[in-house]
């Protein structure tokens, strides 16, 4: 299974373009490294939020169960939810590649792949946020811009090596 294509090769297509089962979990699993030391700054950076008690409600059980800092449980299942996300995105680049050959080059591939995921995935779930849940709306923006700074590395990252 480990030389199973995801996405079917196109006639002339040079084989760094491939994305074997293999290749594909090895990239989700740097993507999800990425992607947390990414949110790990943003809640520093934002660590007024998480410590207000005006907002102890808004936290889910899995990441404030008590007082403090997050348990193991929250950072596990965070990696977990990464790595599935990044797979996601991975086939949705399979997907939507050929869309994307008019582009010059992997970099500018993947700055729109990363555009296409910001517009469609953050954007909505910021919006959503902020009609949804009691935070000021500065935190949401926190969020959506590391969603933003995601959204274009993981893009980057995916139209390089699938």
């Amino acid at each position: 299974m480990a030389g199973k294509k995801i996405g079917k090769k196109r006639e002339g297509e040079a084989t760094t373009g491939s994305c074997s089962v293999a290749r594909a979990i090895l990239i989700a699993a740097l993507l999800t490294i990425i992607g947390y030391v990414i949110h790990t700054v943003e809640a520093i950076l934002t660590m007024n939020y998480y410590i207000d008690p005006a907002y102890f409600g808004v936290w889910s059980r899995v990441m404030m169960p008590a007082a403090g800092p997050p348990p193991m449980e929250f950072t596990y299942l965070s990696l977990a939810f990464g790595f599935a996300v990044a797979l996601i995105y991975i086939w949705a680049y399979k997907v939507v590649q050929p869309a994307l050959e008019g582009a010059d080059g992997w970099v500018k591939r993947g700055l729109l792949f990363g555009a296409l995921l910001f517009l469609l995935g953050v954007v909505p779930g910021s919006l959503s946020l902020y009609l949804l849940i009691n935070l000021p709306a500065a935190i949401i923006g926190w969020w959506a811009l590391s969603g933003l700074l995601i959204a274009f590395v993981d893009g980057v990252l995916i139209a390089k090596f699938c």
